[in-house]
């Protein structure tokens, strides 16, 4: 590869049945336009080209090594070929196709430890058709995780990040059920959270200092013990150690209060107790621009922040902002240009 040709990044190959195919076709269509890095995907090339085809797109596939696909990247969608075929049921998950879907994380992952890929990016999965197929993770987060800690011999902790223009927001609690939050929630697993966010904000993001503010659990985080006690029992130690470790962070502070416009000029990242505390009012403020970022790992990992919209693919009309968003995200990231949001 020349020299003046910037490695590539692996795009994942996700579920096939989604609308996956057809963002990333559309992403690259609007190459030029959208001055996007080169990237290539871990896939079936035959898929993508019967794809574009039915949406009336004219896509011309090359099928390449990772180290061919950035010199081919303006003419020709390249595609790195999985030995596993995909089934072509759009709109319906099929578990027949999990051995592609992870091989595809599988390979992506080992390429950039390779030095063949400047990060990952990943298209949306279908958790249950995975699950079925015999999945042992729950998403992409966790299972990129454990591939990173069989890859460098030591164990990662993966944190979740909702990052776009308006708001930074980490679950620190991710695919469990809510009834599970108050037994899984412990002050050691918020501090070490916040030590990552904090670390990661300023080696990839480029914030020199970075500001955290942590939500509560309960409503009111808690009302002093009058709404629930986890707020002074888990959640102000957490803050109290971060603050010792230098870590600018402040909370708990009531999670209804935290979003608006006023307040988000005042942090950086917001830490949120679960899922939804953190992903609402993430996509509630850039759905279509927010992007997937797992922070902990030792590289660069991307995605949309939407799911497979099984409801809509092959109609064409699915939008491919949040992919964009994490392509040209990802580029940052792995070139330390970052600058905040």
């Amino acid at each position: 590869m020349s020299e003046n040709i910037p490695l590539p990044l692996a795009l994942t190959a996700g579920d096939p049945s989604g609308i996956g195919l057809e963002i990333a076709v559309a992403a690259w269509l609007g190459r030029q336009a959208l001055d996007l890095p080169p990237f290539y995907l871990i896939g079936d090339p035959e898929l993508l080209a019967a794809r574009a085809k039915a949406l009336g797109r004219d896509v011309p596939v090359a099928t390449v090594t990772p180290g061919e696909s950035a010199e081919v990247f303006a003419q020709a969608f390249p595609i790195a070929p999985l030995p596993s075929r995909f089934t072509d049921t759009i709109g319906v998950a099929d578990p027949a196709n999990a051995a592609g879907i992870v091989g595809s994380i599988d390979r992506a992952v080992a390429d950039v430890f390779a030095g063949k890929a400047s990060g990952v990016v990943t298209l949306p999965i279908a958790k249950k058709s995975l699950y079925d197929a015999g999945f042992a993770f729950p998403g992409h987060t966790e299972y990129l995780a454990e591939l990173a800690s069989r890859q460098t011999g030591r164990q990662v902790q993966p944190v979740m990040m909702l990052a776009g223009p308006e708001l930074r927001a980490v679950p620190v609690t991710i695919h469990i059920p809510l009834a599970e939050v108050p037994t899984v929630l412990t002050t050691e697993l918020i501090v070490s959270t916040g030590r990552i966010v904090a670390n990661d904000l300023r080696n990839r993001f480029a914030i020199a200092r970075p500001r955290l503010v942590l939500a509560g659990l309960n409503p009111h985080a808690g009302e002093q013990g009058a709404i629930g006690t986890e707020d002074e029992t888990i959640v102000r130690p957490a803050v109290e150690a971060l603050r010792a470790e230098g870590i600018d962070a402040v909370g708990p502070r009531p999670a209804d209060t935290m979003f608006h416009a006023a307040a988000r000029k005042r942090y950086d990242a917001a830490l949120c107790m679960y899922h939804d505390q953190a992903l609402i009012p993430a996509k509630a403020l850039g759905f279509d621009d927010t992007v997937n970022v797992t922070l902990g790992l030792p590289f660069v990992r991307t995605s949309p922040d939407h799911g497979t919209a099984l409801d809509i693919a092959g109609r064409g009309i699915a939008r491919p902002d949040s992919l964009i968003a994490a392509l040209k995200l990802a580029a940052r990231l792995g070139t330390g240009r970052t600058s905040p949001a």
